[in-house]
């Protein structure tokens, strides 16, 4: 089992920077893919960003040069820093781990098999 937490979220002005975090805890040496989710109003579930085991990163096209996902080594944290955020970045965010390397698939929220209860994030413009 993996539990997640995420925390950071909150309500920042359009342009401004942001940092997610996300414990994870219990048995991370089983996780292979690490990842954001985001659910935005009338909008289905939709992954921001993945990093696997070796440090391989994969992107949503709308984030590509503003955000960054990072892991420790240890896989215990896992990060989102977000800058030159926009309304249509409003959500909320979910840290999810799969127990499988990522795929070409990484986006699909199918593709994890444990998550957090969430963080929300709030542009205003």
């Amino acid at each position: 089992e993996v539990q997640l937490v995420e925390s950071g979220g909150r309500r920042v002005e359009s342009g401004g920077s942001l940092t997610l975090s996300c414990a994870v805890s219990g048995d991370t040496q089983s996780t292979g893919c690490l990842g954001w989710f985001r659910d935005a109003p009338r909008k289905a579930r939709e992954g921001v960003a993945a990093i696997d085991s070796d440090g391989t990163s994969n992107y949503l096209d709308s984030v590509k040069g503003r955000f960054t996902i990072s892991q420790d080594n240890g896989k215990t944290t896992l990060r989102l820093h977000m800058k030159d955020l926009k309304p249509e970045d409003t959500a909320m965010y979910y840290c999810a781990a799969s127990i499988d390397h990522c795929s070409g698939s990484w986006y699909r929220y199918t593709e994890m098999d444990y998550w957090g209860k969430g963080t929300q994030v709030t542009v205003s413009s």
